[in-house]
């Protein structure tokens, strides 16, 4: 089969490289500056000296710069001296001519190296260079003809390349590239850059730049030259010639960079990642590659080696429609290549990530042909390779290294927990410290207040006698000593109350009591409302929206056990001490160890200081505690200690630890207490702060009071003077959907009158930050666990006990260490207890804030709701964002097809009126449809229908078709 032949829209602005060669053109290679044509005759020397003496002093230059300015060469002085007499020139005409720009733009780039320009003066500067991108663009074809003539394009180049950092970084850099874009936008001047021999390859010296506006400015302009003649080769070449300006380690690994980069401000450069992908298509699909199967795929491995298919897949995160455009093509022609080489083989597909099928398709092609013996050749060469690992190391050393490298991080790890260990007991004194100062004042202030109270109730009392002697008997009011009568207290029972107050005192100290949907309604569009959503009141699909008590769904209380602090040693079946699964396995357990039995002996008596028991290696040593069997059976054959096996002699060993399985369990528990307590405490955290603002969020409050008033309508003449809702109803409002859009629900109604009315209400996240990770807490669980340290540590505090009362070895350290331990882990869960408590406090007040009945919820359930809530809340507000760009995105692209149009129609009917003088748009045109991707659009469409064909070949045939919407490399 032929190879393809693929054809790109037939651009009429292109059609000046078709029909006639370019012009002839005198081109100075790389002209010095004092070959320069000047705007007069340089002067003796005496009389420039005398003129350019007297320029500077005009300056007010310092000295430094003064004598940097004398030291010029003359022509340079000359240079100078003209281009700031030009700027003194009254006469306006002068930005007329090409002669003013290129002399400013030689000045520019003579004194830069000079002085360090403040913004006011680069201004001035991105002035001259953008009324040139100007003139270049409006000016008459004579004025493009001088500019070349007087070999303005080397200016340009000349000050590119000598430009210093802060002049690279500014609008100036990038203005430069937008006059080169100028110049080429009419095929004169189009085949005077492509002419230079050094133009395409500084044009992408820019690309190492950090201003990204410079970069999609190159790109746009290497893109396009890969579409005109004889320019591929020339973009290819600049490629090679910037992987040693920038020193890469392959072609076009840079760009790779930052097609990929995703922090920082290249996150969001949408239009920098798309101008790569476009300028990548036109690499792969112009020049040679238009037709030629093997050059395109030999440049697309390049970059499948560079990683472009992880980064494709990536890069869809973005949901741009002219970059998507871009990643279908490429894609899409990937599928084609691989398809048409899969053909070659006789097959539907060719892995090209495997080596193994790669291997056996050369190896069955050549085997019978005469470049087999070179297939042999390749493969004993590469027998030859150096086999090394780690970076260089061959085996012996690596094994050396590895095992240095385990000690150290041994050492470290033991280096770390003491330093932590340091850490935690100083601020654990420290709290102790802060904490008894606080009590010892308030009993200070609590002692005063009951003497006080004491003094007080005295005065009171003595008070009371002495007036009880002056009372009259008279007084009806009046009791005779020693008689003491209490009355009736008056009745607490009024009249009925309304049903109004009824409902008023079921809300009473919950949120509904200062909610006032009444304010909501004077907002509200009621009339819209009831068109959106009126069928629903037909169906009585609402009756029961937001408005019903929904009896609150009960907890399912969860069984199951949480590991206890201990790890209790799980009694496996009794099996012989010498033979069976429990041998095999605690031999397994010891070879990962890499420990002898007297190292681990120390080990656990010193409390591991030194660290080398992991966490995990406890646990594991934990299911192989000696039982009494194995101590019976041991102590029968202990004179044959030297002849046991390797799980029986640990064993044997182990039982003679005193306490041996305690010990094992506080080292343990030790070890994992930090990392529980690291686990449990963001849980009750989570929890206080969620009970916290989901009461003081003004933003819900009001998201209440207007879904209220919006149900109240909803269900106007029903059940419409509700005072309040159930929470758990409030996610019923994502489920309902417009009678007229089934695309719009009531969630999406809601946020369309936030925006215009309640725009505060939009940062509703921002109150209730704690609300994820307090929907994923479960209180049973919760408490189980810390209860279960509580228990752990009453556990560890009379193993202690008992190993204080025993007389021990100066290896055992056991009750020093675990007393420091106990000391500062018991304030530190004594804080937790604390904040567990006050959680539970603040989550039943938020219950009765919401009016929900107590002891019936638990906090995933509560929380959950409003977390919910507002990732629906957020995805309805990306919906409507969505709707909003493809709806813009639509519009524009309209209105880029009616100007493209409307340019190709004014191209027309310049050519057919024979109108020269002007320059055209072509070269903006050509950028224009390579940024969009409408450049490929033939191409896209001649591959659906190759690949439209293939398949039913395939189908005719009993094959297989290969899925192309995507290829994983």
């Amino acid at each position: 089969m032929p190879p393809r032949k693929r054809t790109r829209p037939a651009l009429g602005f292109l059609c000046c490289f078709g029909s006639s060669e370019p012009p002839e053109i005198n081109l100075k290679d790389s002209v010095p500056l004092q070959l320069l044509e000047f705007s007069a005759p340089m002067p003796p020397a005496e009389e420039l000296h005398a003129r350019f003496s007297e320029l500077v002093d005009e300056l007010d230059l310092t000295d430094k710069n003064r004598e940097a300015m004398f030291a010029l060469p003359a022509e340079k002085k000359w240079q100078i001296y003209c281009s700031k007499k030009k700027q003194e020139d009254p006469n306006k005409l002068a930005t007329s001519w090409p002669d003013y720009y290129i002399d400013r733009i030689n000045s520019m780039a003579a004194m830069q190296t000079l002085f360090a320009f403040d913004e006011e003066e680069m201004e001035m500067r991105n002035k001259v260079v953008e009324d040139l991108k100007t003139a270049l663009r409006t000016q008459p074809m004579r004025f493009v003809t001088r500019f070349i003539e007087l070999d303005g394009l080397t200016c340009l180049l000349n000050f590119l390349r000598s430009m210093d950092y802060e002049t690279s970084e500014s609008r100036v850099h990038t203005s430069v590239i937008g006059c080169i874009k100028a110049l080429m936008n009419n095929s004169q001047g189009r085949a005077h850059v492509l002419a230079h021999p050094q133009s395409i390859n500084t044009i992408s010296q820019s690309l190492r730049q950090d201003n990204v506006k410079t970069k999609v400015a190159v790109l746009e302009i290497l893109g396009a030259v890969c579409l005109v003649p004889d320019g591929h080769k020339k973009v290819l070449q600049a490629m090679a010639h910037y992987q040693k300006y920038a020193a890469e380690r392959t072609r076009f690994q840079t760009l790779l960079n930052e097609l990929d980069r995703s922090t920082g401000r290249y996150r969001d450069e949408v239009n920098l990642k798309t101008a790569i992908m476009s300028f990548i298509n036109a690499v792969l699909n112009a020049g040679a590659g238009e037709d030629n199967l093997e050059f395109r795929l030999h440049l697309r491995y390049e970059f499948l080696m560079l990683g472009i298919q992880p980064v494709i897949d990536k890069l869809r995160g973005h949901d741009n429609a002219i970059l998507d455009r871009h990643l279908n093509f490429f894609e899409m022609v990937r599928n084609e290549d691989d398809l048409e080489l899969a053909k070659r083989f006789d097959l539907t597909h060719v892995d090209t990530k495997s080596a193994g099928q790669m291997f056996e398709l050369i190896k069955k092609k050549l085997n019978h042909t005469d470049a087999y013996p070179y297939l042999l050749s390749i493969l004993q060469h590469c027998l030859q390779m150096p086999y090394k690992r780690g970076g260089g190391i061959t085996w012996p050393h690596m094994i050396y290294h590895a095992e240095l490298m385990a000690k150290m991080e041994r050492k470290e790890r033991e280096c770390d927990t003491k330093t932590q260990e340091k850490e935690d007991m100083m601020k654990t004194l420290n709290k102790m410290k802060d904490k008894l100062q606080r009590e010892g004042v308030e009993l200070r202030s609590a002692r005063d207040q009951v003497l006080d109270l004491h003094s007080r109730i005295s005065d009171i009392a003595v008070s009371m006698l002495s007036q009880c002697l002056f009372l009259s008997h008279s007084d009806p009011r009046s009791v005779p000593a020693g008689n003491f009568r209490v009355c009736n207290p008056p009745s607490i029972y009024g009249h009925p109350m309304s049903r109004l107050c009824t409902l008023q005192n079921k809300i009473t100290g919950t949120i509904w009591h200062d909610v006032d949907d009444l304010r909501a309604f004077k907002i509200l569009d009621l009339k819209d409302i009831e068109k959106m959503f009126s069928a629903y009141q037909r169906q009585q699909t609402l009756n029961s929206f937001l408005l019903s008590s929904l009896s609150s769904l009960s907890v399912k209380k969860e069984t199951g056990s949480m590991d206890d602090l201990y790890l209790s040693t799980r009694k496996v079946k009794e099996l012989s001490v010498i033979d069976g699964r429990r041998a095999q396995n605690c031999v397994i357990l010891l070879s990962k160890l890499k420990m002898s039995n007297e190292e681990i002996k120390r080990a656990i008596l010193e409390m591991d200081e030194r660290e080398e028991l992991a966490k995990d290696m406890l646990e594991q040593l934990l299911k192989f505690v000696p039982e009494k069997s194995d101590i019976d059976l041991l102590e029968e054959h202990k004179h044959e200690l030297e002849r046991m096996a390797r799980a029986d002699r640990f064993l044997f060993e182990m039982s003679r630890i005193d306490h041996y399985q305690q010990r094992l369990q506080a080292l343990y528990f030790k070890k994992k207490f930090a990392e529980r307590l690291a686990e449990t405490k963001p849980k009750v955290e989570a929890i206080l702060s969620a009970s916290k603002e989901v009461v003081r969020s003004k933003r819900l409050t009001q998201t209440l009071e207007v879904v209220l008033a919006f149900g109240n309508f909803m269900n106007k003449g029903q059940r419409g003077n509700a005072y309040g809702f159930k929470v758990s109803s409030l996610n019923k409002i994502a489920d309902t959907k417009s009678s007229i859009d089934r695309n719009i629900t009531m969630l999406h109604y809601l946020i369309m009158i936030f925006e215009k009315n309640y725009p505060d209400i939009l940062h509703i996240q921002q109150d209730l930050l704690s609300i994820p990770e307090a929907a994923k807490v479960n209180l049973a669980e919760l408490e189980k666990e810390v209860h279960n340290i509580k228990s752990g540590l009453k556990a560890i505090e009379t193993e202690l006990h008992y190993q204080q009362s025993r007389t021990t070895d100066r290896w055992d350290k056991f009750v020093p260490v675990v007393g420091d331990f106990i000391t500062v882990a018991s304030f530190s869960f004594s804080e937790l207890e604390d904040l567990l408590n006050e959680a539970k406090d603040k989550f039943t007040k938020s219950l009765k804030h919401f009016g929900e009945e107590q002891d019936r919820m638990q906090p995933d359930e509560f929380f959950g709701i409003f977390d919910t809530f507002l990732v629906s809340f957020d995805e309805a507000r990306q919906d409507l964002e969505n709707m909003q760009r493809r709806k813009q995105e639509e519009e524009r692209r309209a209105r880029m097809e009616a100007m493209l149009k409307e340019q190709r129609e004014r191209e027309r009917r310049a050519k057919k009126g024979g109108a020269t003088d002007e320059v055209g748009g072509e070269f903006d045109d050509l950028v224009s449809a390579l940024r969009s991707g409408e450049v490929f659009d033939k191409d896209l469409s001649k591959l659906k229908r190759n690949r439209k064909r293939s398949v039913n070949q395939l189908v005719e045939g009993g094959g297989r078709e290969r899925p192309v919407t995507k290829v994983n490399y």
